[in-house]
């Protein structure tokens, strides 16, 4: 099926659309005819995002939602919202919400890695569990599911003991998802990005980068576009027979 239309009549739910990795998704996944729930934690960012999305091929309507993944009830009540608007539930999900707060190890407070996880793995779990239900109660033939770790969970960073916990357990999640879920028809795979530049990478000194750089063989930083570009392949049918999977987009780096 041509890219340009393979997502028409499919409605996604983004969570972290409000920048980065998320924004990009939404705007890959609008263009391919998808009708886009644009959810953060920030109205205001969700907002901007929504605006800049293509809204021109048929049947397609997008929305803005403000969601906090950490919390089981903000969850929830973004569902219903969705099923109000759209009378039905969200087919494709990408689960791009996430935070850093880096500290070496020896500094790290309890509140920073508790946070991070919260965010990070338990709003990747409670997204993931509320989509899944919403679909098997309506009785969708199909439905996928991608969530975003990081190649930090397969490596490790310094300073980054929570995120590099808070990822591992994402492919964990997705894994266990993808066995227990393929009996309905929905499929759970997990992306990795690398070294991308986001908002959340503009907070490491540039001395960092550069060395960063240096490892990646292809040499350079990936783009927010690129990652999406591998979340609407998984999202799509063309990746039908994909499940369970992780995909390293890193240009190469901690290759095996």
């Amino acid at each position: 099926m041509a890219a340009a239309t393979r997502l028409m009549s499919r409605l996604a739910l983004v969570t972290g659309g409000g920048s980065g990795i998320g924004r990009a998704v939404c705007q890959r996944l609008a263009s391919e005819g998808a009708s886009v729930v644009v959810a953060d934690i920030s109205q205001e960012s969700a907002s901007e995002t929504l605006g800049r999305l293509p809204g021109d091929l048929r049947g397609q309507g997008h929305m803005a939602a403000v969601v906090d993944v950490s919390s089981k009830e903000s969850v929830k009540k973004l569902l219903t919202r969705i099923q109000t608007h759209y009378f039905q539930p969200p087919s494709l999900c990408v689960n791009a919400a996430g935070i850093t707060q880096d500290d070496f190890l020896l500094n790290m407070a309890e509140d920073q890695f508790d946070r991070v996880l919260q965010v990070n793995l338990k709003g990747s779990f409670l997204v993931l569990q509320a989509v899944a239900q919403a679909l098997v109660a309506c009785g969708a033939p199909k439905g996928s599911i991608v969530t975003v770790g990081s190649i930090v969970g397969k490596v490790g960073n310094i300073g980054q003991a929570n995120y590099g916990a808070s990822k591992a357990g994402v492919e964990g999640l997705t894994r266990t998802a993808a066995k227990e879920l393929s009996r309905f028809g929905i499929r759970c795979n997990c992306v990795l990005p690398g070294f991308i530049s986001t908002p959340m990478t503009d907070k490491v000194p540039e001395k960092v980068m550069s060395k960063m750089k240096s490892l990646v063989p292809l040499g350079r930083m990936g783009e927010p576009a690129e990652v999406a570009d591998v979340c609407a392949f998984l999202v799509s049918d063309d990746s039908r027979y994909i499940t369970g999977a992780s995909v390293e987009v890193t240009g190469g780096l901690f290759m095996g």
